[in-house]
């Protein structure tokens, strides 16, 4: 298959989340546990085996946490692979090597090459449901990171006919194994498809409800399937600040004998006042650095001490990562999407917060930045999300809110959302497209006011898309003089 054929192909096995907490009997056999990402991964030689990796999970800050450790290891002169997701713009997005997005080619090969050995263990009944499409990608970033000679003419005897339809790819500098992976799970944890990796250290960010109907109604529930990546012996840092939560993680790292990094027991850190700068020192030592972190909110500077934390376990694991190569790591990383400015007078953000947790974090960041400013807000959300709670957060602070679709199928209809949520806003308006949206709250803005895009990260996906076409098109005639 092409790049455009294999995206179809991915696209229409569905967006299913992860695999439920239901038991087997009462889930279908694409979607529960680790058996087919399990068999996939061994009949490609276990890829995921043969290169050192970190495994992150979370509710909140995963990605952005994921994003800073691995942009901390590439400053280390490390080869890197990054794999997260949902994907904003392109599906390639989600398997990045040395910082950079994988080409159509190399996608399309990797999907090739996987979907050869899924065909073949179907045929042979090895294999009693497709692996569904979170499954095949995080097999294609295993196969990727691992240089892709996992389908070497020497690998496994078993299915010489995948092989033989598989392409084979000379050993260019796209196609050489990274020297160190980082994954971020989809959802959960435990039952996740990337938990079968052997991670030199499990990162468990803030934990939340999110995703309830799948992880559990309670906190320990929810932090149970997170704390589900630890694996016997590992080592473990841990950003969770609920008591429940932490009290969850505590008890797993000591049923497997895993040595665990408290964020808060280990480090403390100061926030220069009107600044991007921060400090941060070790409680048990004299160390301490300084650095500059370009994402807004106050809720990465808490993410960018847990890949800190993480830095500095894997320095003393071996890995050559000294503080020199975490300060030009994290005042280098970038992560669209959260919290991203794109224009100024008006300010125009564009956000991924999607859960309560996430809306308390937004609402803090507006009192603390834009008090007595006026806020537009642009709103889109999926069915499946809290957004009762999240809209009860948001809408009130608001000055106007424009409520739009991201264009997904689970997204909750502009519609269906002002019906629930008008008498939470002073105004509330319907514009049934995202960059019509953007353009109405752009209308409506003052100078000095700002707007924010949020609700999703498929609805920040879209407008990024939308926002780099709005730069590209001509301007008018009168607007050249």
């Amino acid at each position: 298959m092409n790049y455009d054929e294999a995206v179809r192909y991915l696209l229409a096995l569905g967006h299913e989340l992860a695999a439920p907490r239901q038991p087997a009997a009462t889930a279908t056999v694409a979607k529960i546990g680790l058996r087919n990402i399990s068999l996939l991964a061994d009949r490609l030689s276990n890829p995921h085996l043969a290169v050192p990796c970190a495994h992150i999970a979370g509710t909140n800050g995963k990605g952005s946490t994921a994003a800073m450790l691995e942009s901390i290891l590439r400053a280390a002169g490390l080869r890197t692979g990054l794999y997260t997701s949902p994907h904003l713009v392109r599906i390639n997005e989600r398997i990045r090597v040395n910082g950079s997005e994988i080409s159509d080619l190399k996608f399309e090969t990797a999907f090739t090459r996987v979907q050869a050995f899924i065909e073949a263990m179907l045929a042979s009944g090895t294999l009693t449901a497709h692996p569904t499409y979170f499954e095949c990608l995080t097999a294609m970033a295993f196969d990727c990171f691992a240089g892709g000679a996992s389908l070497s003419p020497a690998s496994h005897t078993a299915d010489s006919s995948a092989r033989r339809e598989a392409p084979s790819l000379g050993m260019t500098d796209e196609n050489r194994a990274v020297d160190f992976a980082v994954y971020e799970t989809g959802m959960g944890g435990r039952l996740d498809a990337t938990n079968i990796v052997a991670p030199e250290v499990a990162v468990l960010t803030q934990i939340d409800f999110d995703h309830e109907n799948y992880l559990g109604h309670s906190i320990e529930q929810i932090a149970a399937e997170k704390a589900g990546i630890i694996k016997p012996g590992s080592n473990v840092v841990s950003a969770a600040e609920r008591p429940k939560a932490r009290t969850v993680i505590a008890q797993r790292c000591e049923e497997v004998n895993a040595q665990l990094i408290e964020v808060d027991a280990a480090y403390r850190c100061e926030i220069e006042a009107g600044s991007n700068r921060i400090g941060v020192s070790a409680k048990d030592s004299s160390w301490r650095f300084d650095f500059a972190l370009p994402l807004e909110g106050r809720y990465q500077v808490r993410n960018a001490l847990t890949a800190i934390a993480a830095a500095r376990l894997l320095a003393g694991r071996g890995f050559a990562v000294d503080d020199a190569a975490i300060v030009r790591g994290l005042e280098s990383v970038r992560w669209p999407g959260r919290l991203e400015r794109v224009a100024e007078r008006p300010d125009v953000y564009l956000d991924g917060t999607h859960n309560p947790a996430g809306a308390r974090e937004l609402v803090a960041f507006w009192e603390e930045r834009f008090s007595g400013r006026k806020i537009h807000l642009v709103y889109g959300a999926m069915r499946d999300k809290a957004v009762d709670e999240i809209t009860g957060l948001l809408f009130p602070r608001a000055a106007t809110v424009i409520v739009t679709a991201p264009r997904q199928p689970r997204a909750i209809s502009a519609e269906a959302l002002a019906a629930m949520a008008q008498h939470l806003a002073e105004r509330v308006e319907i514009a049934a497209e995202p960059g019509a949206a953007l353009e109405r709250a752009i209308e409506l803005a003052a100078p000095e006011d700002a707007i924010f895009a949020t609700g999703s990260l498929y609805l920040a996906g879209d407008l990024l898309r939308y926002w780099s076409e709005r730069r590209a098109r001509p301007l008018p005639a009168t607007a050249r003089g």
